[in-house]
């Protein structure tokens, strides 16, 4: 875990056997793509935007455990489309060399 943004980060060490058979679930559901850290980061920014000022560990394995792939694959989406644009430095020419290679000078 790195720094504490989210109150909830102090239940991380507590919590990781969970977050880790909630990844095992996924990836024997088809969800290869999931991981504990993304699945965390689901957790801090969905879930548990307005966190509670005493909450239980044991509502907290239970958030993690009951999380539905289509939340978490929606989530990853939405996550996607907000990255920054991976062509954004390339101009024309270089992107048209990307993706048209055999053509050359246009």
């Amino acid at each position: 875990m790195k720094t504490n943004q989210h109150p909830y980060d102090r239940f991380y060490d507590s919590l990781e056997p969970a977050l880790l058979s909630k990844v095992d679930e996924f990836e024997l559901l088809g969800y290869g793509k999931a991981n504990v850290e993304r699945l965390w980061a689901y957790l801090t920014k969905k879930k548990w935007k307005k966190p509670e000022v005493d909450v239980k560990l044991y509502e907290l394995v239970s958030d993690v455990m009951t999380v539905k792939p289509g939340d978490y694959m929606s989530f990853e989406t939405v996550e996607a489309y907000r990255s920054p644009n991976w062509f954004e430095e390339i101009n024309e020419d270089e992107l048209n060399a990307l993706l048209h290679p055999g053509r050359k000078g246009e």
